[in-house]
């Protein structure tokens, strides 16, 4: 086997036939199969998956980015599992990696040596498994990853501009496991080692599977059951599809959630309830896994990766986020609550990164969907458990909210300390609205002031990001996202501290063109605004409807499903340009 360039006692896992028989394995028990490049690294999820499996006896090998094009000799060259084929699409969902939001096919790919594209298919899910079935139509797939979970239910899909039905559906795979699926991994390893056949798992959390309409669901204590619009009665009327995303948003933000069904023809398909958040030895669990840290050395003589170029030497220290943006995929995959690491396990990683070959000293984020919500979670889990509010933190702060940024500052302080750190610079975006019109109470108990000071004289690489998105309030509403006075605040106290300091840094607002409710209108008074303050936008994206968000739905149905309210969206490429073409106008140079 290949020894980690870190640790010589440490290995990667298999994919090859000759790695496979140096083991002296007869078959692995499990095959994962990914569209993306094999890293083995806690940041990216066959990674996490295979070691998880690893740690509990099994025999994990890997198909990175298969052929899917010539005659399927990658997808038959480890042989068959004992147990079943693991498939993901990526950390991505491939059709985002594809293409860009006027539907033009993207020229790189961040997951692939060199970021070279071509190398795995559009709904590389539902391609990989379509080709497991038809070689061994008698072994089980399990799909995992950001695809399949964001399309386990009727979606609408951008690129073909239709309403396509649940992933298990297209693909024929035997189990789906949604968000991020470590425990519910561990169980369901627990009952295949139990030999316990993947068809008759039902009663796995966060997870699901195809049931026949005719056939009785069996009843899970403590389970409550409820049905959503069929995917016939979603096609059929806009309103009604409407109306079942707004289900499952208010399932996905639950601490007490019900089973959903939705039927599909002559099958149901089935979602099991999500786990609750982990605690914090739970979450550690993943990142005391042995991994190299490294890109398996079959990519020893190709070009590096970008994606792990990107995150090598940065820490992710929580997940989920509890912003609630409507164009944002994140709460509906990760969810809401924040599930936070232990001081001690992230301190363990910063050394062990510091020891990597090629380190300077530098790293480049400690943070996660957003930078400042570590150890935030609310202060009565009473309330936290029949609360349905999508978000925390818009329309206003929760009050139940514990947004204590102490903790983070004693982090950033400690993480300091680690030899052969020399520099900490927060790569994450920055929610500045918890910092922002808060009670005097609360800032001194809160440390927000001091925490602005510190991530701005301290943590800023020469650029902080952060995303008002907007400038109309209508479409902040829209987005969740706070009055964009609160980003003019932000960015006067910005200033000032540079000014103070003698800091040579630039606040990067991140914009977003082309969303439901964004009128032509909406973008000249951004263009006048952005210019009074001096900005000339660098980060500006144009919306993609992505499967299964807010905006998504608002976008295809011109509904807006919370209120039921009509809402404009400009639909055609040549409005969604000319709403982009007034973040190139030329601006002032910022004031700093």
């Amino acid at each position: 086997m290949n020894k980690s360039l870190n640790n010589p006692q440490l290995s990667f896992l298999p994919v090859t036939a000759d790695e496979i028989s140096s083991l002296g394995w007869e078959q692995p028990d499990i095959i994962l199969v990914s569209g993306d490049a094999y890293i083995d690294h806690p940041s990216f999820g066959t990674a996490i998956l295979g070691r998880i499996a690893e740690s509990m006896g099994l025999k994990v090998a890997i198909i990175p980015q298969p052929n899917w094009r010539d005659d399927l000799r990658d997808f038959k060259k480890l042989g068959v599992p004992k147990y079943f084929f693991g498939v993901s699409a990526g950390s991505m969902d491939s059709m985002v990696n594809h293409y860009t939001a006027l539907r033009r096919r993207r020229s790189d790919d961040a997951y692939t040596p060199g970021g070279r594209a071509g190398y795995r298919p559009d709904y590389a899910s539902v391609v990989y498994t379509k080709i497991l079935k038809d070689l061994y139509p008698e072994i089980p797939v399990v799909l995992g990853g950001v695809e399949a979970s964001m399309r386990r239910f009727t979606h609408y899909d951008y690129w073909q501009d239709k309403v396509k039905p649940s992933a298990l559906i297209e693909s024929g795979a035997d189990l789906l496991l949604y968000g991020m699926a470590e425990e519910s991994w561990r169980q369901l390893l627990r009952l295949v080692i139990k030999g316990v056949p993947i068809s008759s798992i039902h009663n796995l959390p966060q997870s699901a599977f195809l049931h026949p309409v005719e056939k009785h669901l069996t009843q899970v204590t403590g389970w409550i059951d409820k049905n959503i619009p069929s995917h016939e009665d979603c096609l059929a009327n806009k309103k009604t599809f409407g109306d079942a995303f707004r289900i499952i948003e208010e399932t996905s933000n639950s601490l007490d959630a019900p089973r959903l069904v939705q039927v599909y023809d002559k099958q149901k398909v089935v979602v099991n309830p999500p786990l609750l958040p982990a605690i914090e030895s739970t979450v550690d669990q993943t990142w005391e896994l042995p991994f190299t840290r490294l890109p398996h050395p079959k990519y020893a003589k190709k070009p590096p990766i970008p994606a792990y170029e990107m995150i090598k030497y940065s820490v992710n220290i929580h997940r989920g986020c509890f912003g609630g943006c409507s164009f944002c995929a994140i709460n509906m995959h990760q969810g809401k609550f924040v599930q936070s690491r232990s001081e001690k396990s992230i301190i363990k990683e910063l050394e062990q990164i510091s020891q990597m070959p090629g380190f300077k000293g530098h790293i480049t984020d400690l943070g996660g969907p957003s930078a400042n919500m570590y150890k935030m979670e609310g202060v009565d889990k009473e309330i936290c458990k029949h609360c349905k509010r999508p978000s925390c933190i818009f329309p206003n702060t929760c009050k139940n909210l514990n947004f204590d940024h102490n903790p983070l500052i004693r982090l950033y302080e400690k993480a300091e300390k680690v030899k052969g750190i020399k520099r900490i610079t927060i790569g994450s975006g920055v929610r500045y609205d918890m910092l922002l019109g808060k009670t005097e109470e609360q800032e001194q108990r809160y440390g927000l002031k001091p925490y602005v000071q510190k991530l701005i004289r301290s943590h800023v690489s020469g650029r902080l990001k952060v995303a008002p998105e907007h400038t109309s309030p209508g479409v902040l509403r829209l987005m969740r996202k706070p009055d964009f006075s609160t980003f003019e605040q932000f960015h006067k106290l910005f200033r000032t501290i540079c000014q103070k300091e003698s800091l040579p840094f630039q606040l990067v607002p991140y914009f977003i063109s082309g969303h439901p409710g964004t009128t032509e209108q909406d973008m000249k008074d951004l263009s006048v605004l952005l210019n009074r303050l001096g900005y000339q936008p660098e980060q500006v994206q144009e919306f993609t409807p992505t499967p299964m968000t807010l905006a998504t739905t608002i976008y295809y149905s011109g509904y807006d499903p919370i209120t039921g309210k009509k809402i404009f969206v400009a639909r055609n490429d040549k409005d969604k340009r000319r709403q982009k073409e007034y973040f190139l106008k030329k601006k002032k140079k910022p004031r700093f």
